[in-house]
């Protein structure tokens, strides 16, 4: 057994260190075992906290550079339309219809695109486990229930979430040219990629886009041990002038239960304060957090205003699966049991508005205010302060520059795999 003091840091040797009850692992460690420790005191849940923020700071700097190196090393470049159309091939093999596969496999581009990898090719797989056990219906239509003048209720008919997503944004787009005002909600939907893709397709008509979704009771509301909301994203896109925009696309969890996914695929281990442990501490094991599945929510723990995350994430509930009437809280399938657990029948809300129904001039004090937020000093010249879409912009552009998206290899390693098993040819790809 190991003795040590608290506050000291424990990045020693590389080892995986069980440090109070909560597992810890350094990036650097390529000996595989694992060190217990005995504590000399019990500290209370806030300096518990704080010691493992400090342990966490202290491992970041000591790993900056082996993980640039090591993420240089893994990347590969694959073509855009190499990587969609080899998800259609998968969808399509397992069941869809070309029409719906393309529709999705839209949105898991974009999110590529914009470098929100959990949200892209990361998902083909479920999708097309959801296809393979019945649990989605690429043919069916969603369907108007009931609707007024700038209201629709839809029954997305347990087809692919990007068709129910796509339907009903573009119905309160209709509403809003003609009322000022169009608010969509659907039950009976699936998972529909990243939320900002739907609340975007408003800026084209110059308008305000607003898109939610609840999913999969993934995260622990502050002071439970328990999963009971989901990840449960909002998005708001506003236009500005000369094609400038504010995108905010955003988790109401410390992020997405795919980065998690992610970081298990790469072996690394997770930022402090993105998923806690069964006894409700934070780790930074990414295998006990996809296992768990009990992700913290946007701000972490009480000491750091979690609350104010998982206060966003039920508002996100009460617009969706409250009111459309769907499955809501734990009562949605678990995430985990994608495909087993019966119809995912998620709820979601899609808003347009039209800002000329409100003071003349909206797009140029929306290009005025972004002109501010970025023309703000930066704590480092060499990081700029970013208005909201910005970053996604930029990799958007660095990726219709160059023709292709840089993927990890474990991306690729999945890919792989999925094609085997559904009998479609691999996807091509370049080493950089």
């Amino acid at each position: 057994m190991l003795s040590v003091r608290l506050g000291l840091p424990l990045c020693f040797d590389g080892t995986v260190v069980k440090l109070l009850g909560v597992v810890v692992v350094n990036p650097l460690s390529t000996l595989g075992r694992c060190c217990s420790t005995v504590v000399e005191r019990q500290p209370s849940r806030h300096n518990r906290f704080q010691h493992l923020q400090h342990l966490e700071n202290h491992k970041r700097r000591a790993r900056l550079t082996f993980s640039t190196a090591t993420m240089a090393e893994s990347l590969v470049a694959v073509k855009q339309e190499e990587a969609k159309q080899f998800m259609i091939k998968c969808l399509q093999a397992a069941g869809s219809e070309p029409g719906p596969a393309e529709e999705q496999a839209d949105v898991m581009l974009e999110a590529d695109r914009q470098g929100h990898f959990s949200h892209g090719m990361n998902r083909l797989a479920s999708y097309c486990n959801d296809l393979l056990l019945n649990a989605c219906d690429s043919k069916a239509k969603p369907t108007v229930v009931k609707e007024s003048a700038s209201t629709a209720f839809v029954d997305g008919q347990n087809t692919f979430g990007a068709t129910v997503g796509n339907f009903c944004m573009n119905l309160a787009i209709q509403k809003a040219k003609e009322t000022g005002v169009g608010w969509v909600v659907a039950h009976r939907s699936n998972h529909y990629g990243i939320a900002g893709w739907y609340s975007m397709k408003a800026l084209k008509e110059g308008m305000i886009g607003m898109s939610f979704t609840n999913t999969s009771p993934l995260m622990a509301p502050t002071r439970s041990k328990e999963r009971c909301l989901g990840t449960n994203p909002i998005s708001l896109a506003a236009p500005a002038e000369n094609g400038d925009r504010f995108v905010l696309d955003m988790a109401t969890t410390a992020v997405a239960v795919g980065k998690i996914e992610i970081q298990r695929q790469k072996g690394e281990p997770l930022p402090l304060g993105w998923a806690q442990a069964p006894d409700g501490l934070p780790t930074t094991d990414a295998g006990l957090a996809f296992e768990e599945g009990c992700l913290m929510p946007l701000g972490g723990p009480e000491l750091t205003s979690g609350y104010k995350g998982y206060g966003l994430s039920a508002m996100v509930e009460i617009l969706c699966g409250i009111s459309a009437g769907s499955l809501y809280g734990q009562k949605v399938r678990q995430w985990a049991h994608t495909g087993q657990g019966g119809a995912a029948n998620l709820g979601q809300c899609f808003i347009a508005m039209d800002p000329s129904n409100f003071a003349p001039g909206f797009d140029a004090r929306m290009s005025d205010l972004l002109g501010q937020l970025r023309g703000l000093e930066a704590t480092d010249p060499n990081n700029k302060v970013l208005a909201p879409g910005d970053k996604e912009r930029a990799n958007v552009d660095k990726a219709d520059a160059t023709g292709v998206i840089n993927y990890h290899m474990s991306q690729i390693n999945a890919c792989e795999a999925l094609a085997n098993q559904l009998k479609v040819k691999n996807i091509l790809y370049t080493k950089m």
